[in-house]
């Protein structure tokens, strides 16, 4: 009397990409003293943000507007192309399963950068498709790689991050362009974005909103400090836009969320402070990692990656030792990659909790 399982989902191991802080906590028995490791804001949302979820907190009765139609229309302004051009979802990683719901099935080439972020991967394994593979280049995706590695496979979909998840590394505008021109026939590039308000002027390449050969996919959940809602956004060809009201869940972003980032996208005063509350978190990390004989990357996101000087093993403890100690932060998955530890930029008291806790947790393990 077993339910009659697909051979796709019979095939899938028992994993999720990652596991969640609250998961940890739970086997640690107690909360974290400093929670660095999914890359949230912790410098919060817009106080306004605040205002209009708590106004709207006796609506929550009601379903959210199934079009997000008032959000759309602000992003459209705000980024200056058609309301059609705008699609809302429960964050990236769920626009990422709609879109792969949508272009991939058994047996199709998928191009992604090896140790690049898990959940599109997950979403793409999911739907039985087939995951090609290409390895960074010094610590950066690798564009050229990608596109002939699309090309040889004759891929659905190529997945590209600028700024890169988990390395913080990233490529120019003008290089993100030159890609997208070169994308092959068939390919759609998936050109994720959720760290360009972190990224230095010149990151986000100039797309025309009608280009068919490319999605780019925004999110809330970073700077503007609301990833406990789940809203993300992407832009694209209009055509393309249109197919995700054939299969996305359309109530899927509660009404409270819609405030919330409503609110958050005309506060943008309070995007320029966090990022200058980042600017200033980054620099410390920065510090803090030479103190300790340690090399902080380069960083064009909220978080910044650390070389630890040794293999994945001494990294993995590094990690293991810091959250035992109530600091939770996370590593790349993948080596080289997996010789770092990646510590999100938040508020200079966890900072002062992360710098207190890494000098004793390196002395023991030396």
């Amino acid at each position: 009397m077993a339910p009659r399982y697909t051979e796709i989902l019979k095939s899938l191991p028992a994993s999720v990409p990652f596991v969640g802080p609250e998961a940890h906590m739970r086997a640690l028995g107690a909360p974290f003293r400093a929670r660095l490791g999914a890359n949230e804001s912790g410098f919060g949302p817009s106080p306004k943000a605040v205002v209009a979820m708590r106004d709207t907190a006796p609506e929550a009765w009601l379903y959210g507007d199934s079009e997000c139609h008032d959000l759309r229309l602000a992003l459209a302004e705000f980024h200056e192309l058609g309301i059609e051009n705008i699609s809302v979802g429960e964050g990236i990683d769920g626009l990422l399963g709609v879109l792969v719901r949508m272009l991939v099935a058994p047996g199709d080439p998928v191009v992604t950068s090896d140790g690049a972020y898990p959940t599109f991967n997950y979403h793409v394994t999911g739907h039985g498709g087939v995951l090609h593979k290409v390895p960074y280049r010094d610590d950066h995706e690798d564009p050229t790689a990608l596109l002939v590695r699309a090309e040889d496979v004759g891929a659905k979909l190529l997945y590209f991050c600028n700024p890169d998840n988990p390395m913080g590394s990233w490529h120019s505008a003008r290089i993100v362009e030159r890609m997208i021109e070169a994308v092959p026939e068939g390919t759609l590039m998936v050109l994720d974005e959720a760290y360009i308000d972190a990224a230095p002027p010149g990151t986000a390449p100039a797309i025309a909103a009608d280009d068919p050969r490319v999605i780019r996919l925004r999110t809330f959940s970073k700077l503007y400090g609301l990833a406990g809602l789940r809203v993300g956004y992407a832009i694209g060809a209009a055509p393309l836009i249109a197919k995700f009201d054939r299969v996305r869940n359309h109530f899927g972003v509660g009404r409270l969320a819609q405030a919330g980032a409503l609110a958050g996208l005309r506060d943008q005063d309070w995007l320029t402070h966090v990022q200058a509350e980042l600017s200033a978190a980054r620099a410390r990390l920065g510090q803090i990692a030479l103190s300790h004989g340690l090399h902080p990357l380069p960083s064009a996101t909220n978080f910044v990656t650390i070389d630890c000087g040794r293999d994945g093993a001494y990294a993995r403890r590094i990690v293991e030792a810091m959250m035992a100690r109530g600091v939770f932060i996370r590593m790349p998955f993948v080596a080289p990659h997996d010789r770092c530890i990646r510590v999100s930029a938040g508020p200079a008291q966890e900072l002062d909790v992360f710098e207190e806790t890494l000098g004793p947790v390196l002395d023991a393990l030396r």
